[in-house]
């Protein structure tokens, strides 16, 4: 008998030529014959009430394999992981906190530091390892622009040679053509949030609804720099206790109001992992509302999913990092649509759009052994800097005199490095993002089967714990926050760790319990829920303020009114994330178990401050 493939898109394309309603039902027995699988990759019917009493890794490995067979056909992750990725075997580190798409491997970053000639020269000066590349370097550095948003799109300016390739090759890896849309480089993605709202015209278009189902900074930004050009402000809400969209009120609030707006809409909660339905694009766009897709939640290769033939978003924003697990600095893309640039205001000229610079050998230099040159370096990239802006500051200025020749950052080094002028023109001709070409030779269909595995392994092995009781009540340990085990899930889980007596455990408190043991979770606050009548009760139960104790927001009150939300731990699972990783944080949690363990580790960190120590 055939093991079942556990994918949509396979059993859908294996069953082309059959109605509808036979796919719909090959669909539904996938999805059942993959929740026992779920069920029986741990010991079914199985409950842990103590940490020591744990299945081993290897046990629990071959469980998964046995209830996923098609598992194997993902191991080119492993192999990607070993050879590209070692610094997460030799320390240890267990990385969950990591959303967007990496740009380049560890191996790459070594191999450039290795072979760059400050390098060499170090290391024949020195018995001891050079010292560790700071996160600037060595692929590339970025300088802020003095532009607005449309004069950027509609103009451009210079670009560096790394710049224009990088452009290509994200364009290319998102899907995205540059015949339908524009791209810009920013700082971050709470920079193209804002920028964004400093350019809509919310004049005409006063409306702001976004689809969150948590504490979102880069939101926030935007949505108080809306509300300071007159915007109405609005957020869907999700239903208690799957914490999907509230449909009939979305549905409501896309189609009551005559002049419509901006709506944000990611395709799944970062968070949570709840994935929502495409057609809320089509539905906003039907009622005239301009859509900003936020894909930053996205799994590597997941934009090949959107179709954007189909949907074609206004706009889109998407962030990259640099290297998994090593380096979280990077950048954020904001694309515009052709069409839609027109309507945009001419807004004043805000910082948030970058440019990237190629990295010098003084540059480098500087950056691995003293901070003598930062202002001579800085010195260089404002003149580089000049030269995109040149055109609009001259249509300003108010001398006649002809402006001076601005000598650009090429010129400059070739003039104060020409030794160095081979090297430089090599890194700047070539542009190789492994973290891009291992989502592309990993392709969609293994990269999601591979995290649909793992996410809903961790959050069944997590319900499995449950604390110990004498008269066989056993009180769960974590409470899973959104959809449990499902097929559709996205790669990330929203949770809390309870103690023997139901009070929830500080979040902020197990993520650096965590953290001293070397793995990295996020903490989150879910917002916008709705309960209905029946969970009245458990509404006065669980919702906190968000400036409670137990979790700290700059934005205490607006209008008068709390925010009130769940505190929640977050685990976001990527690419390169594996098995082993999740046991460990498995085994973490389960330490939980013993009181003992929670009341110690809260009185040592209280004693010293809420700081790491060494045991």
């Amino acid at each position: 008998m055939q093991s079942p493939c556990f994918n949509c898109i396979c059993c859908q394309n294996s069953h082309g030529d059959q109605n509808p309603s036979s796919k719909i039902s090959i669909i539904i027995t996938c999805h059942r014959e993959f929740i026992d699988a779920i069920a029986s990759s741990i010991h079914p019917n199985s409950q842990f009430t103590n940490h020591e009493c744990l299945p081993s890794y290897e046990e629990l490995f071959a469980n998964l394999q046995e209830a996923y067979p098609h598992y194997s056909q993902t191991n080119l992750a492993d192999e990607i992981r070993a050879n590209e990725y070692h610094h997460l075997t030799l320390s240890k580190h267990v990385c969950l906190d990591y959303t967007g798409n990496g740009l380049f491997s560890y191996y790459q970053q070594q191999k450039i530091i290795k072979s760059h000639p400050i390098h060499d020269s170090i290391a024949s000066s020195s018995s001891s390892a050079p010292p560790p590349p700071t996160h600037d370097e060595p692929f590339f550095n970025i300088s802020y622009k003095s532009v607005s948003l449309t004069t950027q799109l509609l103009y451009g300016g210079q670009e560096s040679d790394i710049e224009r390739k990088m452009r290509k090759r994200i364009m290319k890896y998102m899907n995205v053509s540059k015949h339908d849309y524009s791209m810009v480089f920013t700082a971050n993605q709470s920079s193209a949030f804002n920028l964004l709202a400093d350019s809509y015209p919310f004049e005409s278009n006063p409306n702001l609804l976004t689809v969150y189902d948590h504490e979102n900074e880069a939101v926030e930004g935007m949505i108080d720099n809306s509300r300071r050009k007159g915007a109405k402000v609005a957020a869907a809400e999700f239903s208690w206790p799957n914490l999907r969209i509230n449909s009939r009120k979305l549905r409501k609030t896309l189609s009551v109001n005559k002049k419509q707006g901006l709506f944000v809409f990611p395709l799944q909660s970062k968070v949570t992992g709840t994935r929502y339905s495409y057609q809320w694009m089509n539905i906003a766009q039907e009622n005239g509302w301009h859509v900003v897709f936020d894909a930053s939640a996205l799994g590597p290769k997941d934009m090949e999913t959107l179709g954007l033939s189909i949907f074609q978003p206004d706009f889109l924003i998407c962030s990259f990092y640099k290297v998994f697990g090593e380096n979280p600095s990077g950048f954020c893309c904001l694309f515009v649509k052709n069409p839609t640039i027109s309507q945009l205001n001419k807004s004043i000229t805000s910082l948030g759009i970058i440019r990237l610079v190629p990295v010098d050998t003084k540059s480098f230099e500087h950056d691995s052994s003293s901070s003598s040159s930062s202002s001579s370096t800085s010195s260089v990239y404002n003149q580089e800097n000049s030269v995109s802006e040149f055109q609009e500051i001259e249509q300003v200025s108010d001398h006649d005199q002809q402006p001076k020749k601005i000598t650009t950052l090429f010129e400059i080094l070739k003039w104060g490095n020409k030794s160095n002028e081979k090297t430089l023109s090599t890194k700047t001709t070539s542009l190789e993002c492994r973290g891009l070409d291992h989502a592309d030779k990993f392709g969609l269909i293994l990269t999601s089967s591979r995290a649909r595995y793992l996410i809903n392994w961790l959050i069944n092995a997590l319900t499995r714990l449950q604390h110990p009781h004498t008269e066989d009540i056993h009180i769960p340990l974590v409470k899973i926050y959104g959809s449990n085990i499902h097929f559709n899930r996205g790669p990330a889980v929203a949770f809390n760790v309870f103690d023997w007596k139901g009070q929830k455990i500080d979040p902020t408190l197990v993520q650096k319990l965590a953290d001293r043991h070397n793995i990295s979770l996020s903490c989150a606050f879910l917002k916008h829920i709705w309960f209905s009548k029946m969970y009245d009760d458990e509404k006065n139960a669980i919702l906190e303020s968000c400036d409670d104790d137990n979790y700290k927001n700059k934005k205490k009150k607006k209008k008068g009114k709390l925010s009130f939300g769940v505190s929640v731990i977050s685990v976001s699972i990527g690419m390169m994330t594996n098995f082993e990783d999740l046991y460990k944080l498995w085994s973490f949690i389960a330490r939980f178990l013993d009181a003992d363990f929670v009341e110690k580790e809260k009185w040592r960190y209280k004693a010293l401050n809420q700081t790491t120590i060494e045991v």
